[in-house]
């Protein structure tokens, strides 16, 4: 395959290459594409060296596939330039996420959906990653009636800026701040900006991706807080069936799940936490028991690297899909 990644000098561009690396993804011509203070830089890998272009030049070698990892407006813009010219491009940003013609995919639950016309694919929001894997099993077994979602998101969620932010707070260095207050030693329930309804942005991704991606008719309701850890995303869910469930069926359900992995044996203290999901793909599910406040519902922790399942890899699984199963190489 020919291959773009735009962005490849970000944080989450950084990981698609490790990602397509390690999980071996083939990759006949790889292109790397950045801003223009990036252009001209050397990237390696799998032990070559390889020269950051520029996006217009990367459009002209029409790539296969383009992974995509550089915000919004770019995403808006140059996009359709490479679905265009023949490629599949696969987003991380917001920009395509909720517009009806364009397809939102977390490959374990609706890959089977794509088709060789989708030229311009939505990679979810991070938390809404982690929290649809950890949820659809259960809702196609029991219904989910109501999520009521607490979230714990890492610093690098917001970018290398906050990233810096955090580590200068921590040395007791003066710097640029991402966040409008202290983050070291401190929580914000304010992830990206309020709408006029008093919900944050990130709270209403939450809502209108899981609508779309899982079943419109679930009552979601969110809280997102970032805290002073730097990668990895936690989530306190509350889950109101339709039917009543049963607790080992639960874990069964979710055991069996590919990409998820339980870790709930509080008697030895093991329970997810992003310092232990630094680094993995996998979406970590514990603290699994009833809410004995309220008839047929379950409470779940979930945690997962954000940078990986909840951006990078994603992606490049949807890019995998598409190689086995849309364009037939």
């Amino acid at each position: 395959m020919k291959v773009a990644v735009v962005g490849a000098t970000g944080l989450v561009g950084s990981v698609m290459l490790k990602v397509l690396e390690e999980r071996k993804f083939s990759i006949k011509e790889l292109i790397l594409c950045a801003s223009e203070r990036s252009t001209g830089k050397n990237i390696i890998f799998n032990n070559n060296s390889y020269k950051v272009t520029g996006i217009s030049d990367a459009i002209s070698n029409k790539p296969d596939i383009a992974l995509f990892s550089a915000g919004s407006s770019t995403s808006l813009k140059y996009a359709p330039l490479f679905a265009k010219a023949g490629t599949y491009v696969i987003d991380n940003s917001s920009a395509w996420r909720m517009h009806r013609n364009k397809k939102l995919i977390v490959p374990e639950i609706n890959a089977s959906i794509l088709n060789s016309g989708d030229k311009i694919i939505a990679n979810p929001n991070c938390s809404t990653i982690q929290l649809l894997l950890a949820v659809a099993p259960l809702h196609k077994r029991y219904k989910i009636k109501r999520l009521v979602v607490s979230t714990y998101q890492s610093v690098t969620g917001t970018g290398v800026k906050a990233l810096n932010q955090l580590n200068d707070e921590e040395k007791g260095i003066k710097g640029e701040k991402a966040y409008p207050y202290q983050i070291y030693r401190n929580c914000l329930p304010h992830c990206a900006g309020f709408s006029d309804d008093g919900y944050t942005k990130e709270e209403l991704k939450i809502v209108n991706e899981t609508h779309k991606i899982l079943d419109p008719e679930i009552k979601v309701t969110v809280t997102a807080v970032r805290v002073p850890v730097e990668g990895g995303h936690s989530e306190a869910v509350n889950i109101e069936f339709e039917n009543d469930f049963d607790i080992s069926d639960i874990r069964n359900i979710l055991d069996k799940t590919i990409g998820i992995s339980v870790q709930d044996d509080i008697e030895n203290n093991i329970y997810p936490m992003p310092i232990s999901a630094e680094g993995k793909d996998d979406v970590f599910v514990g603290r699994i028991r009833r809410d004995f406040s309220n008839p047929k519902s379950l409470n779940i922790w979930v945690v997962s690297d954000n940078l990986r399942k909840g951006a990078a890899t994603n992606a490049v699984q949807i890019a995998e899909y598409l190689v086995e199963n849309v364009l037939n190489v």
